[in-house]
């Protein structure tokens, strides 16, 4: 074995080790990738960047762009709304509608993306019909990976296969050549999940949110009256406000908010003191300090100043791509939540971290991930904002949701229908048609170039330009021709079902470890090899590849919807193992006897 290709299997071994231990975010250890190659003399320095002019780099950008236009002009959740109609169905049939419905969309819209809306979707049916998300918010997230794999534009990882295939001198995909194949696979997800369905919790994750934060302390409002002993006094000077069970919020002079009030501020008569304490600290201080609750009548603009500045505790998701990802919690930006203070985080369960945490001390330690949620405290007058807010998802609905221009949603729907119809019809390619559709959208102001630079998921920009230049590393050096020697030598003499599902399978499990992106980027070269080592067709290889690398629904961490329910906290590691292994290993099975009918 060559200097190059220990190298190389170096790089792809510590590669898979950050992504299963999360060391380092994805988008730094793409920036790893890209160094180590260039600087090891792997790739030259032009190959180091060229992921980030690859076609399927720069096609996956554009469909993120759109999707970002759907879901701002409230397209994504237009095409939902109507769900909520649908909670009259018993469970067992609702669970299928929502996957076919979730599919359906996913197909052409980012799954990402669908999956987020649903999220919020079910949240509600749970908090208004009392229909546990635990038995739907997995299916969907299986039904989104099912549906995006039905066409060449529903998932990243088609766009990868399709490019990687092409310069290698495959015939490329058409647009719905293997939707017959993803529709058979969608049809038996949604059977398997549905039956497999009474294994799921039947929890809710927005019942009992003090029990869920543990929150036995309280957030109430104080008012200092005219003979409290705190008047003149400086927050700092307070015995009270210094005392390390009492955490002061927010403070309220005349109407005006000042999140976490510097500690040499004086207090005055009337001014209001939004603390969190536990109860019998809050009795002691009230008699001691001369403070009171206010509960007497108030005029119509003290009303009115009372329910603007109600405290009210909201729950948000952490989404990829958020500009929160990598702060400390007591670091966060005010202006970038809109006023709320952070009250509580839950961390995501993954792989160093098996045991969902509560973490409300040592601020300054914690650094927000992706899928973490964060319990915040915000007044009613700031909520409407705190919706506006890129890369959080706000899981406790309100009524109150951001309004959306009815003429840009019909527009961008619009725009939608000519791009799929451009990219099914060959008339344009993809990334043709998916610049067009943009260029439309910036032309009648439907999006703006601001919600682009913010709004856009930059890790997984960042991830595949990082990982392409090693699939051509694997190229320069070898290794992907000496793995695939490797491969047709435990191949002899087999048959092609069998070389088939092997295939199908060691793809599937790479991708439970890291990224099904990532797992295209290695195992769509090997495929190629391998088939033209057995003088067989390439095309169904490589559609084993592009299966097999969105399969791997037996484990949270190989596609990002699944991370995001599982950080959720509804379900356990066993859950995804049980019902995703099942029907994992059914796929592949069923996949593998129909590839094999395509040689």
């Amino acid at each position: 074995m060559d200097l190059a290709i220990i190298e190389v299997f170096v790089i792809l071994g510590l590669t898979i080790v950050f992504f299963v231990t999360e060391l380092f975010p994805v988008d730094k250890i793409a920036i790893f990738i890209i160094v180590a190659l260039v600087l090891l003399g792997l790739v030259s320095p032009e190959e180091g960047i060229s992921g980030f002019s690859n076609t399927a780099t720069i096609t996956v950008l554009a469909l993120m762009i759109l999707a970002i236009a759907l879901e701002d002009n409230g397209v994504i959740a237009w095409l939902a709304q109507g769900l909520q109609k649908l909670s009259i169905l018993p469970l067992i049939l609702l669970i299928p509608v929502f996957m076919f419905i979730t599919a359906g969309i996913s197909a052409f819209i980012s799954t990402t993306a669908v999956v987020i809306v649903f999220i919020k979707i079910i949240f509600q049916l749970s908090e208004r019909f009392g229909i546990p998300s635990g038995k739907l918010l997995l299916p969907v997230s299986f039904a989104g990976i099912l549906g995006g794999s039905c066409t060449l534009m529903g998932t990243s990882t088609n766009l990868i296969v399709n490019s990687i295939a092409q310069n290698r001198g495959v015939e490329k995909l058409a647009f719905f050549e293997f939707a017959w194949l993803g529709g058979i696979f969608l049809v038996i997800g949604i059977v398997v999940v549905s039956i497999a369905s009474r294994f799921l919790p039947s929890g809710n994750t927005s019942e009992n949110l003090e029990k869920s934060y543990k929150l036995d302390e309280l957030i109430t409002t104080l008012s200092i009256t005219k003979d409290s002993k705190l008047i003149g006094k400086s927050i700092n000077d307070s015995s009270m406000l210094s005392n390390s069970n009492v955490t002061l919020l927010k403070l309220v002079r005349k109407g005006v908010v000042t999140n976490a009030p510097g500690k040499y501020i004086s207090l005055q008569e009337g001014d209001k003191l939004v603390l969190m304490a536990d109860l019998e600290t809050i009795s002691r201080i009230s008699n001691e300090e001369g403070l009171s609750e206010r509960k007497t009548e108030m005029t119509e603009s003290e009303t009115k100043e009372a329910e603007d500045t109600a405290i009210q505790l909201v729950e948000v998701l952490v989404l990829p791509g958020s500009s929160l990802i990598g702060n400390s919690l007591s670091g966060i930006k005010r202006y970038k939540l809109e006023g709320a203070l952070p009250v509580a985080i839950k961390k995501r369960k993954n792989i160093r971290n098996t045991t969902e945490r509560l973490i409300r001390k040592d601020l300054d330690q914690i650094r927000i991930k992706s899928g973490d949620r964060i319990l915040l405290e915000i007044t009613q007058a700031e909520i409407q904002k705190l919706e506006q807010v890129e890369g959080i998802a706000v899981l406790k609905t309100h009524e109150s949701l951001q309004h959306t221009d009815t003429k840009r949603k019909y527009i961008t729907a619009a725009i939608l229908i000519t791009v799929i119809g451009l990219a099914a019809s060959g008339v344009l390619s993809i990334l043709a048609s998916s610049l067009t559709g943009i260029a439309l959208l910036l032309l009648t102001n439907s999006l703006q170039m601001d919600k682009i630079y913010h709004k856009v998921d930059w890790q997984i920009f960042f991830l595949l330009a990082g990982m392409i230049p090693l699939g051509v590393a694997m190229t320069n050096s070898g290794a992907d021709v000496w793995l695939s020697e490797k491969l047709l030598m435990l191949f002899e003499g087999k048959n092609h079902l069998f070389i088939l599902g092997a295939l199908f399978s060691i793809t599937m499990i790479l991708s439970g470890s890291i990224s099904n992106n990532a797992t295209a980027v290695i195992m769509t070269p090997i495929a190629i090899t391998v088939a033209s080592g057995l003088d067989l067709p390439a095309k169904p290889f490589i559609l084993a590849v592009l299966f097999a690398a969105s399969f791997s629904f037996f484990t949270p961490v190989g596609y990002q919807t699944n991370t995001l329910i599982y950080s959720l906290g509804i379900y356990k590691f066993k859950h995804f193992l049980i019902v995703g292994g099942l029907l994992s290993l059914i796929l592949c099975m069923v996949a593998t006897f129909l590839l094999s009918g395509l040689l």
